[in-house]
């Protein structure tokens, strides 16, 4: 049996009664070999080099009295996989046969090369994710802050506890944890035969009877959604548990189980686990930095959230941008520190080129609510100007739309400067909220109850956030509005993400990124159940 299979009272004897480095016999000659060998195994990793350069090479991890670290390293390299880390990658297995094979003081030198490097893999792929965000999807903005090799020896070197240290590595948020359950909830089920046989088929509705209504209860009952029962008809009870899914996996919750529920419906538990993988890995890149209070948009959600020490203090619904290239939303934080009302539309450059440029072209009188503006700041008449002279990379005018409410921006947005030109605003589009997916803008977030997230802002601020709010509307000037508490703002993409009191809920890949993200993962070795050894 594997070592890293023992767990326990079992593994942690076995643990330490494979970590016994005798002192050497010839203590001078061997010391300088220890040296020698710890010296050339760690001259390709410039860190892991200095560190040992710094303290003259004395041993870390095969000194006597660093027996509780090296149990402590071997333990959680033995639980990687059940992070969704790519445990093949620091085998524990591996790691135990090299000090039990080590017999000379350079085989010994060796052995703690080998565990330094195992440690600062591990500690890598834990605390910050196993994949760089921006080299899978160049859409995900996510700068990761990776704590140092030196930092991380240094704190382990330090800890009272190295077991608690090595698992505190790893994200100690709820979500996490959330997640966690529920990778090892979706591993038993998958074991024990999934979910049974799809549903399949078409809509089905309400006062139906006949074998697909028997599937779809069975499959409920299956899911969780439904207690055991032995009804034929798509009656009261069944349609409540076909209204829980949908609400859990961001469906109309109509009850009534149509193309989109039925499509969720069959979706295997194998492939819910993918999203559950996914989500841990972009847990990692965002680590403990979601801040007591933040705003967080799930872009998968269509929702954007004031989060308040793990509570949802108010809630809206979202538009987000298209599936196109360009379009899509990216994924990245920031600090919200003002916001702007009565804003003036400044049209982005690309999208002036490349959808009003074309309209001047054909009609110069084209999109009239849309002021044309040199270089210098002067509003341009547009009968002076010929526009079929002009082409995207020449295009000499900027285009804004004075605030009004038909301004693309609605009557406020809420800025959180960054290089990517995002921000929360809202619109005067307010009828695609109705939608069941929403993905319909340039990439900026639009809110459905923007005034009602000012309120929410500006409460921390002043006794009357509404009469405040207002004011500064009502006179129909563009005004910029201060936090004098800023918050950090998080976009995020979650097609798995936990309930603190309630069932994961799942969402669709809207941008197909999970999937790019799982297969990068799958390339770096984390392994789903069936293909594991």
């Amino acid at each position: 049996m594997p070592l890293s299979h023992l767990r326990g009272a079992a593994f942690a004897g076995l643990v330490a009664a494979c970590f016994g480095f005798a002192a050497p016999a010839h203590a001078e000659t061997e010391l300088t070999a220890f040296k020698q060998a710890v010296a050339a195994a760690a001259v390709q990793n410039d860190a892991i080099a200095a560190f040992y350069r710094d303290r003259d090479y004395a041993p870390f991890w095969t000194s006597a009295d660093a027996a509780a670290r090296r149990s402590a390293l071997v333990t959680v390299l033995g639980e990687a996989s059940e992070q969704g880390l790519p445990a093949a990658r620091y085998d524990a297995d591996r790691l135990v046969e090299t000090f039990r094979e080590a017999r000379t003081q350079r085989a010994i030198g060796r052995a703690e090369v080998a565990a330094m490097r195992m440690y600062l893999d591990y500690a890598h792929d834990a605390s910050r994710g196993v994949l760089t965000p921006g080299a899978v999807l160049s859409e995900i903005k996510r700068k990761v802050d990776r704590p140092a090799p030196a930092t991380l020896i240094e704190g382990l070197a330090a800890a009272p506890s190295p077991l608690a240290y090595l698992r505190g590595l790893s994200p100690q948020s709820p979500e996490y944890a959330r997640l966690m359950r529920e990778k090892i909830r979706l591993e038993r089920l998958i074991a024990a035969g999934g979910w049974g046989p799809e549903v399949g088929g078409g809509k089905i509705e309400p006062g139906q009877s006949g074998p697909r209504i028997i599937a779809l209860r069975n499959r409920l009952i299956a899911m969780g959604y439904l207690p055991r029962t032995a009804t034929q008809t798509y009656d009261a009870t069944l349609q409540k548990a076909v209204q829980a899914f949908q609400f859990d996996h961001g469906l109309t919750a109509d009850g009534v189980a149509g193309p989109s529920t039925m499509q969720e419906l069959d979706v295997p538990p194998e492939r819910r686990l993918r999203s559950v993988l996914v989500a841990m890995e972009r847990e990692r890149w965002l680590g403990n930095a979601r801040g007591d209070k933040h705003v967080l948009v799930n872009i998968t959600d269509y929702h954007a959230r004031i989060v308040d020490k793990g509570e949802v203090v108010f809630e809206t619904r979202s538009v987000v941008g298209q599936n196109a290239h360009d379009h899509r939303t990216p994924e990245f934080s920031d600090v919200m520190d003002h916001m702007v009302v009565n804003p003036t539309w400044n049209v982005p450059r690309s999208i002036a080129v490349r959808e009003y440029l074309p309209q001047f072209q054909n009609n110069p009188n084209a999109a009239g609510h849309l002021m044309l503006v040199d270089g210098a700041g002067r509003v341009v008449t547009r009968a002076a100007v010929d526009f079929t002279q002009y082409t995207a990379s020449n295009f000499p005018f900027d285009l804004k739309q004075p605030p009004s409410n038909g301004n693309a921006l609605g009557r406020v947005k809420f800025m959180f400067p960054n290089p990517y030109n995002i921000y929360l605003h809202d619109t005067p589009s307010k009828s695609l909220f109705n939608r069941e997916t929403r993905a319909f803008s340039h990439g900026c977030i639009r809110l459905s109850d923007p005034y009602d997230f000012a309120y929410a802002l500006l409460a921390t601020q002043t006794d009357d956030p509404k009469g405040f709010f207002a004011a500064k509307l009502n006179s129909g000037r563009e005004t910029r509005v201060d936090l004098e508490h800023p918050l950090p703002v998080h976009l995020i993409y979650r097609t798995a993400m936990g309930e603190p009191k309630g069932r994961m809920q799942y969402r669709r890949d809207v941008y197909g990124r999970d999937a790019a993200i799982f297969d990068a993962l799958q390339a770096a070795g984390v392994a789903l159940p069936e293909v594991q050894g």
